[in-house]
């Protein structure tokens, strides 16, 4: 069994690798509120720190071993590059360090299938690069208790000092990057700035709003103007759309528009600092019965509960979508330019989060936490090499590390103009044509993520035009920071029991929100989906999540 698992394991790895290109402004990546200073070209110099021991590291370090690495590949070298071996970042890090490493990937969209495949043959390598805590069942207390990654405190103390450093100095991010318990289970990907944190929220045609002599909308009923008049004077015929797929509306994560009737379309905490679950509360019936009525009057996409990436891009750049939803990389960056060949004066703009009443500061909005469990590097509990896989991944919390993943190679991918890391054309006008979302993942990790702290200075400049970064600008005006939950985590056991809860709940919401704004039930059946939601236990994942909330504020 064991050697067909291996066999299995094998075929995996070598079919075609990673998924759709990611122009998105960087969900996945992060950096510190205080970025290291600058440092020496990486590879152009040693570089230095010292253990709490006293022993000093100095990278590049000094190693005839080859270390071991499972992650799959950055999704925005999908196309261009065909393994971790052939890109340049993944190269120098080799010599930076000093530390000759071994890739492995899974396919594309198949990672976890992978991972499962791989933990099954036993056989594993020094470092895994995955979401421990979101997709593995049972979080990683329960990946410590299966043997299958180290629990880290006691190597971070010994030999991770750039990282130890940087978690004494961020205290509410050392909450985040480790366990009720006090395990410390990665080397974290980190967004240390809070501009880095939020990048998507709703978009909408400017050029048209200053054609129709219409302010930039904020209030319910100003996106509902907004919309009539997309349609009947612009003759958009999907003036409201986004991405619907896998679920109906969850744009922004938890429904943007939703929140304009201050509630989530998750569990949230309210004014008073209970835990609620916004899809049964009134809040959400009114959100419902608005969309419905847009529907009606043909304000929203027709098609919108199958609409897809491609569909909103082919709605967007034809002119029959003028309002959406979307990141500010990934879509304004992304769409504008498909715009302007069309109509020279096209132009997309950021705008508020809805409210009911102008002036109001928006409920909620997208912001991730600083701690993006992608990316995040696990040393495996079986590795022969443990005091070396730590040395090599504290390099990137060091100050050359952190130049090296936010930017590159001295000369290369940057230059130091008036002590600012720029970009070079290599990356950023790139010769081969490639985007520069494609063009930077090459040479750095900055715009995707892994493990260091991610640099403000990145987002400045991936962010091209000025839209984009008032874009961001604009969306960072809600009360987010008082309702969103932290990055708590359940017990293993809370855990088998809530994801079957939210499995039933999920599909209710979904069931209910399609239903409901499509007209096939009235509003008014959304009572008997609350008392549905109570028949699945809703109280009891409420019960989970105020457990975990306590926890972690105990952390």
């Amino acid at each position: 069994m064991k050697r067909n698992s291996k066999k299995m394991f094998t075929m995996l790895i070598t079919t075609s690798l990673m998924g759709s290109l990611v122009v998105a402004c960087s969900s996945n990546s992060s950096t510190s509120t205080s970025s290291p200073s600058p440092a020496a070209s990486p590879g152009a110099s040693t570089a230095t720190t010292t253990t709490p021991s006293g022993a000093a590291v100095t990278y590049p370090l000094k190693s005839d071993k080859t270390l071991t690495y499972w992650g799959e590949l950055p999704g925005n070298v999908t196309g261009v590059k065909a393994t971790h071996a052939d890109i340049p970042f993944f190269q120098n890090w080799q010599k930076v360090t000093g530390v000759p490493l071994k890739f492995t990937a899974p396919p594309t969209n198949q990672t976890t299938q992978s991972l499962n495949v791989l933990l099954a043959t036993g056989d594993l390598p020094d470092m895994i690069e995955y979401n421990w805590q979101g997709d593995f069942p049972g979080g990683p207390e329960k990946a410590i208790k299966d043997g299958y990654i180290l629990k880290l405190n006691d190597t971070i103390d010994k030999f991770a000092p750039n990282l130890k450093k940087y978690l004494k100095e961020h205290p509410e991010v050392d909450k985040q990057v480790k366990t009720d318990n006090g395990s410390y289970y990665v080397f974290p990907f980190i967004r240390g700035d809070d501009y880095l944190r939020v990048f998507q929220g709703p978009i909408v045609r400017k050029d048209w709003l200053d054609e129709l002599g219409l302010p930039v909308p904020e209030t319910i009923d100003d996106w509902y103007t907004t919309l009539k008049a997309f349609k009947e004077k612009k003759g958009a015929t999907a003036p409201f759309s986004v991405v619907s797929v896998p679920r109906p509306f969850q744009e922004s994560g938890n429904g943007a528009f939703a929140e304009a009737f201050n509630v989530v379309r998750d569990f949230y905490i309210d004014d008073n600092g209970a835990i609620k679950f916004g899809p049964a509360e009134k809040g959400f019936k009114d959100y419902l019965a608005t969309f419905h009525k847009w529907y009606a009057e043909g304000l929203i996409d027709k098609n919108f509960a199958t609409a897809d990436g491609k569909a909103l891009d082919a709605n967007i750049a034809s002119g029959a979508t003028g309002v959406t939803v979307q990141n500010a990389g990934g879509g304004i960056g992304k769409w504008q330019p498909l715009i302007t060949a069309k109509d020279p004066k096209g132009v997309l703009i950021g705008a508020p989060y809805p409210v009911l009443k102008k002036g109001d500061v928006p409920f909620y909005g997208q912001k991730d936490p600083a701690n993006a469990p992608g990316g995040s590097v696990a040393i495996t509990a079986s590795s022969k090499n443990i005091e070396l896989a730590a040395k090599m991944l504290d390099y990137g919390y060091s100050e050359a590390g952190h130049m090296y993943f936010n930017f590159g190679t001295e000369g290369t991918s940057y230059k130091m103009e008036n002590n600012y890391p720029k970009y070079t054309d290599l990356v950023m006008n790139n010769p081969d044509k490639l985007a520069p979302a494609q063009a930077l993942s090459l040479y750095i990790r900055g715009n995707y993520n892994g493990p260091f702290v991610q640099d403000k200075r990145y987002i400045e400049q991936y962010l091209a035009m000025q839209t984009q970064r008032d874009a961001v600008s604009t969306w960072s005006k809600t009360n987010v920071d008082k309702h969103k939950l932290p990055p708590i985590t359940a017990t293993p056991e809370e855990s088998t029991e809530l994801a079957k809860i939210m499995t039933d709940l999920n599909t209710l919401v979904d069931e209910m929100t399609l239903k409901i704004i499509l007209g096939t039930e009235p509003v008014d059946s959304f009572e008997k989906y609350v008392e549905k939601f109570n028949n699945v236990k809703l109280s009891r994942a409420i019960e989970i999540k105020k457990a975990s909330l306590d926890r972690y504020n105990k952390r």
